[in-house]
């Protein structure tokens, strides 16, 4: 067989477009492939039948008593004193006594016929918008764990919060703000364990949360209000150039994430202090959420309360509320509801510091027309158990505790799941954190299965690998 040679001249004028090709894809793959592959964002899955566009989640750090409120016992009292007629798991503290019934009284709520305690008053006046998941489960017993696990899904630092998994599949409705808005007010401080909870993980960092004191005269850290000039502006457009021109060279989602999280806090210089002031507010309004109460405690956590009211009709996507510490138990500021002693002292002072508010927060949102496109969640890392510790309090309890829901998207007046005669075990329709968030998701429209971020050679989510919408709580 006679082979044909091919001069040089041959060769390029045949393959040209050839080589234009592979010099295109090759330009393709450097846009849609950074350099380090661990720091690339998936493009966040279409929001599909969404029935809320924001969460507002009501954080009880230290663990609330489900069988002094949401979930009451009539067994602990029938039982008080006497030995658990099953084997007590390890504790926190292993200073076990026996049962203890509830110091609140209990009765049947609204029309539903929802059974609560008279710990939460107002809350309970609500009980036909309401519901309550009594079967709730944690992998973990200990708070810093605890919070991690609720915020996460992991039981450690590292990944990203809810609110930043929320922030990155659903984007911001407001541009002038973060789509991810931690209030604290009064001094209430981050839950233990530190800001690591409100963190967005290996997600872009613009969707970490923004932290907002929102009584002082600076709310937002490092950025002054009103501050906004043209010398700045000009400083701004000048680092933003330095950071563009190095992402030409070097794609890095982590200045990608600077040069956004710069423009937001430039924009919130005006924004905050706006939304912040709430002068405007009628009478009735602060009125309603306690503002001028001469509990300190009820004032500044209702303060965040209708910040949070605000911060939904400027569509943030999700804005958490901090508790201020009761003085009493062995949690302090970042634990307030842990009361492994008194804790009907301790409890009680908790709850005249929330349960207006959040109460108010509903009856508002209901009165402007955002009830049904909001979703409020009112929970803590786990529960308490049915037998006391020492004299007077209760230790950790993550094997069956309750949740409160309501918004738009749930059946209202509704009670899902159950524990035992005595709290301490779900026993029926057993719930995880995982089932909490997957639901969260779906009510916000987004498929928590395909919510995912490739990090470290494995797609993360926050229902990790176990959780399922739990269907039977939906409208």
């Amino acid at each position: 067989m006679k082979i044909r040679l091919l001069s040089r001249r041959s060769m390029l004028a045949q393959c040209s477009l050839g080589f234009g090709s592979l010099a295109l894809c090759d330009l393709f793959a450097g846009a849609a492939e950074p350099r380090n592959p661990s720091a690339a964002a998936k493009t966040p899955v279409p929001r599909r039948n969404a029935r809320v566009d924001s969460v507002i989640f009501c954080y009880m750090s230290g663990g609330f008593s489900h069988v002094d409120s949401f979930d009451p016992k009539p067994e602990l009292a029938r039982r008080a004193g006497q030995p658990m007629p099953v084997p007590v798991k390890p504790t926190m503290f292993n200073n076990n006594g026996n049962i203890m019934p509830s110091p609140w009284q209990s009765e049947t709520r609204g029309q539903s016929g929802i059974q609560m305690t008279d710990l939460f008053p107002h809350i309970a006046r609500h009980a036909d918008d309401l519901t309550v998941v009594r079967s709730m489960t944690t992998k973990v017993n200990e708070h810093a764990q605890g919070n991690y696990m609720f915020h996460t899904g992991f039981p450690f630092m590292g990944h990203p919060s809810a609110g930043a998994w929320m922030s990155y599949g659903l984007g911001s409705a407001n541009k002038d703000l973060p789509s991810f808005v931690v209030l604290q007010s009064g001094g209430a401080t981050t839950p233990h364990g530190g800001v690591g909870v409100f963190s967005s993980g290996y997600l872009p960092a613009q969707h970490q949360a923004s932290i907002l004191k929102v009584d002082g005269d600076a709310p937002l850290a490092f950025i002054t209000p009103g501050q906004v000039d043209q010398r700045q502006r000009s400083g701004l457009d000048f680092v933003r150039s330095l950071d563009e021109g190095f992402l030409k060279e070097a794609p890095d989602a982590n200045v990608a994430a600077a040069i956004e999280n710069y423009e937001t806090a430039y924009r919130m210089q005006r924004a905050v202090p706006e939304l912040c002031d709430i002068r405007g507010e009628s009478e009735a309004t602060r009125a309603l959420y306690g503002l001028d109460s001469a509990n300190k405690l009820l004032a500044a956590y209702g303060r965040q309360a209708l910040v949070a009211r605000r911060l939904v009709e400027r569509g943030v996507r999700f804005i958490e509320l901090s508790c201020l510490t009761s003085g009493i138990g062995a949690g302090g500021a970042a634990n307030p509801w842990d009361q492994h002693g008194k804790i009907h002292e301790g409890h009680g002072q908790m709850a005249l510091q929330v349960d207006q508010p959040v109460a108010a927060l509903l009856q508002d949102l209901k009165a402007r027309g955002l009830f049904e496109r909001t979703l409020v969640i009112f929970a803590g890392e786990f529960g308490r158990t049915p037998f006391s510790q020492g004299s007077d309090g209760r230790d950790h309890n993550p094997m069956g505790f309750s949740v409160m829901l309501a918004g738009g998207g749930l059946r209202r007046g509704h009670v899902h799941g159950a524990t035992d005669e005595l709290g301490y075990y779900a026993v029926d329709q057993v719930t995880t954190v995982y089932d909490l968030w997957a639901t969260v998701q779906g009510l916000l429209g987004l498929d928590h299965e395909r919510l995912t971020y490739r990090f470290g050679g494995r797609d993360f989510r926050l229902s990790d690998v176990h959780g399922k919408v739990i269907q039977a709580i939906l409208s």
